[in-house]
């Protein structure tokens, strides 16, 4: 491994990560107090920078930046994520969301309840998983019984910070870095291929990094023309317009009220989310052929007609289930619609309680079942993707095809074009990593949460490799997760970051062999060619 480059990259990454926290700190000072944007901000600010600096510095080579391979590439994007959430903690704890150094009275048992709290709070917003742990009893700024809104009680300045979490996690922050910084990191393709959660890899442009300002101006354009139309129907303020607009693109859930959506009880707010909600689940480079007029290209793609079907049948299915339970048609098509994209979607806002009575067996399942598959590859939300398991069924049609007739070649296709075997066994692998991944998890978090049910368990698990957020059982929509004990919280947090990265450039980076050294590797590599040597040298006659 070459330590450099780690440092090049996560250097140039707490540096620009000051930006947002500077931009942060002046809307606190002006809309909060300038007491609040020094504790919040300027703190993480000094220190994101000093410690950026100090890894250029002192970590780095003048050839570093010519020195990126995929393994670099790999071991540098799955660090970016934990070190951009330790920074971005900081606000929240600082800025007394949860108690911390500057809360009066305060234990050390508390103020350390509260760094994991703003740590799990942290990695909810920048995985874009939407799960939340403020609560009356868990901030400082909510007193049970008094304050009616808990999330709405927080400091607008650090509301924001909360927001923009979500907003730069959504489209990943090496996408980012591929945009701002390439020039300076260089290997901006490896970095690409090990952010998988990010946009398609096709180029929309001659160069990666025109393709990465192209997918980011489409991403900035959609969130400001939802935040437009949210702000003009009246039922949502400035402030809540734009949280709201910044927490739809990346698939995050983040809202500025306890109740989400439900809060504004507006069909036309449900409605304007609901299709950005869509939007952010298909692949962005579909979305840049429909800016382009080139409507066949995109709706002739496969996995988008199986997005299509995907949601319309399980807004059906949950329609009807809640139309047999009683609910009004208008009730039930309203609410099926939402919660069926939003979960979907694994962007977690929510307009109702899915967990109340009315809403039968049935429709858990099939909020399930969408909360573990995910959207569309090269899309914002978090889950398995529609294109992974489209291609798994193929592989499994495939082998019990060959028990019939063995002598049958079928090559497995996608938009007609071959798939490699290479890409279809590391979509197996994926799969198989996300079983095991899921069954050991719940083992361990079992263990952490003694007193809770099956059901919450597992699926707690399931919406935190999912990126979900509001899950099923006990932490459902009208529940947040602060009820879990810290063990259980950095257990989950841990999910999260493995769920953004797609589980495979997590493993990579645990795995012994990446983190082997330089000399090592080379040295092994001198054995073998001298081996192979002395061997050829005694087969000679």
């Amino acid at each position: 491994m070459r330590s450099d480059v780690l440092y090049l990259i996560l250097g140039w990454t707490l540096i620009a990560l000051v930006f947002p926290l500077f931009f942060c700190g002046l809307i606190t000072a002006s809309i909060d107090s300038i007491e609040l944007a020094i504790k919040a901000f300027a703190i993480p600010c000094l220190i994101s920078l000093f410690a950026g600096l100090m890894m250029l510095s002192f970590g780095t080579h003048t050839n570093t930046s010519e020195r990126l391979r995929d393994r670099e590439a790999f071991a540098g994007v799955a660090l970016v994520w934990p070190i951009a959430v330790l920074i971005g903690a900081l606000p929240l704890w600082l800025g007394g969301v949860f108690v911390g150094p500057f809360t009066v009275d305060a234990s050390l048992m508390d103020m350390a309840r509260g760094g994991v709290n703003s740590w799990f709070e942290s990695m909810s917003g920048f995985t874009t998983t939407g799960a939340t742990v403020i609560s009356h009893n868990m901030s400082p700024n909510c007193i049970p019984g008094t304050t009616a809104d808990c999330i709405n009680a927080q400091p607008r300045g650090l509301l924001l910070w909360r927001s923009l979490t979500q907003w730069f996690g959504g489209m990943g922050i090496i996408m980012l870095g591929m945009m701002v910084l390439s020039r300076i990191i260089g290997g901006g393709m490896a970095l690409a291929r090990a952010e998988l959660t990010g946009p398609s890899l096709h180029r929309l442009r001659p160069k990666l990094k025109q393709t990465a300002f192209a997918l980011w101006g489409l991403y900035l354009f959609l969130t400001f023309v939802e935040f437009l139309l949210l702000y003009f129907t009246g039922a949502m303020d400035l402030f809540d317009s734009i949280n709201h607009a910044l927490t739809t693109m990346p698939s995050g859930g983040f809202s500025t009220r306890d109740a989400s959506i439900g809060f504004y009880d507006s069909v036309l707010v449900e409605s304007i989310i609901i299709v950005f909600m869509f939007l952010a689940g298909v692949n962005f480079t579909l979305l840049w052929f429909i800016r382009d007029g080139d409507f066949k290209r995109a709706f002739g793609d496969e996995e988008f007609r199986n997005y299509l079907v995907y949601l319309t049948v399980a807004i059906i299915a949950i329609f009807g289930a809640l139309i047999a339970s009683g609910t009004s048609v208008g009730t039930s098509l309203r609410d099926s619609m939402f919660q069926v994209v939003s979960i979907g979607t694994s962007t977690g806002y929510t307009s109702t309680d899915y967990m109340d009575a009315s809403w039968p067996l049935v429709t858990h399942l099939i909020l399930f079942i969408l909360m573990v598959v995910g959207a569309s590859a090269g899309s914002t939300s978090g889950g398995l993707k529609l294109l992974r398991v489209n291609l798994a069924f193929k592989v499994a049609m495939r082998e019990l095809v060959k028990i019939a007739q063995p002598r049958k070649i079928e090559q497995i296709r996608m938009n007609g074009e071959v798939v490699e075997q290479n890409q279809i066994g590391l979509i197996i692998g994926m799969l198989f990593v996300w079983v095991g991944l899921f069954f050991i998890s719940s083992l361990i978090l079992a263990i952490f949460m003694p007193g809770d049910t099956f059901e919450s368990v597992t699926m707690v698990v399931a919406s935190s490799l999912g990126n979900t957020g509001p899950t099923l059982g006990d932490y459902g929509p009208s529940s947040t997760w602060a009820g879990m004990n810290s063990g259980a919280l950095i257990i989950t947090s841990i999910l999260m970051w493995f769920g953004r990265l797609e589980l495979l450039t997590a493993v990579i980076l645990i795995h012994p062999h990446t983190w082997r050294r330089e000399e090592k590797v080379q040295s092994d590599r001198r054995a073998i060619a001298l081996f192979r040597r002395i061997m050829e040298d005694e087969e000679k006659p």
